[in-house]
């Protein structure tokens, strides 16, 4: 059988998930195709939860990884909220799923607490079963208490789909190697190139734009973290036009020329037929001053 994952032809670099607080709650039961649909929670609960997060977080179903994240346990969830912007994460331990409904997710607050969630949500699609099982179980071995299996996480066609809390990153086409690099980089807060789709804080163009200065100070062998690097807003609000800045906390900046591309034979999901995609592109990246 193939798997959409398997045509590996569009950039990683601006498929992002793009949100910026998240509400991380651990429910070993059985996910729906969408957590939201009324089939994981019910209608009643899911139409609140639904009214409780439009427009403020997005929420990502975790459990942990093999068969004891699907054992029911004692009634007590984990639930993390997180704030990507500011790079903090929230713990609590909730009786149930109607208790996030009282969560505060308006004031940041909490500490910079790793967090590495892999895709492995059969029902949207079979490649997140098939390969992102194997990599949070491998994970997990060594990265206990950092790895969680996690709901939808946009983009199965880039399977291991992962996203790196609190920063909000996502990740794809992780191997184990990759996988335990990118883990192991995190909890230094350090910043991990290699299969990196950028950060769900800005859009597409932002994304391609900072991965390509974070990759040129990378390979000058500069020491980067995650939140060192910023792209201006006024290039993201504009959305338009071939340049955008970033710039680094430690006052650089630079130009980057953008060019927007097509790749043809794109598979979506498992099952759907080929198209053709467009993405953007790095074409230049110039130091200002």
């Amino acid at each position: 059988m193939s798997f959409c994952s398997d045509t590996q032809i569009e950039p990683l670099p601006g498929t992002a998930k793009q949100e910026s607080v998240y509400v991380l709650f651990e429910w070993p039961a059985a996910w729906s195709r969408d957590v939201l649909d009324g089939d994981t929670f019910g209608p009643g609960l899911t139409d609140k939860l639904k009214a409780k997060l439009k427009g403020v977080a997005g929420l990502q179903l975790i459990r942990r990884p093999g068969r004891a994240g699907h054992e029911r346990g004692t009634g007590h969830f984990r639930c993390f909220v997180v704030w990507a912007r500011e790079g903090l994460v929230q713990d609590y331990v909730l009786n149930g799923p109607e208790d996030i409904l009282d969560l505060d997710l308006e004031h940041p607050t909490g500490t910079c607490l790793p967090l590495v969630l892999v895709c492995t949500h059969a029902k949207r699609d079979a490649c997140c079963a098939v390969k992102g099982r194997p990599l949070a179980a491998s994970l997990a071995c060594e990265f206990e208490e950092t790895v969680w299996e996690t709901s939808h996480t946009k983009g199965h066609r880039f399977a291991p789909s992962v996203l790196l809390m609190p920063w909000g990153y996502s990740f794809g086409r992780l191997n184990v190697e990759a996988g335990r690099e990118l883990v192991g980089k995190s909890l230094r807060g350090e910043y991990f190139y290699p299969a990196n789709r950028g950060s769900g804080l800005i859009t597409p163009r932002g994304q391609v734009a900072e991965l390509a200065v974070a990759r040129l100070l990378l390979g000058a062998d500069e020491a980067l973290h995650y939140g060192d690097l910023r792209v201006d807003a006024e290039d993201e609000a504009a959305g338009e036009g071939d340049t955008v800045v970033v710039r680094h906390t430690d006052g650089r900046a630079w130009d980057v020329e953008l060019e927007e591309k097509e790749a043809s034979g794109v598979v979506s999901s498992c099952g759907d037929e080929p198209k053709t995609s467009r993405y953007f592109a790095a074409r230049r990246v110039a130091r200002r001053g």
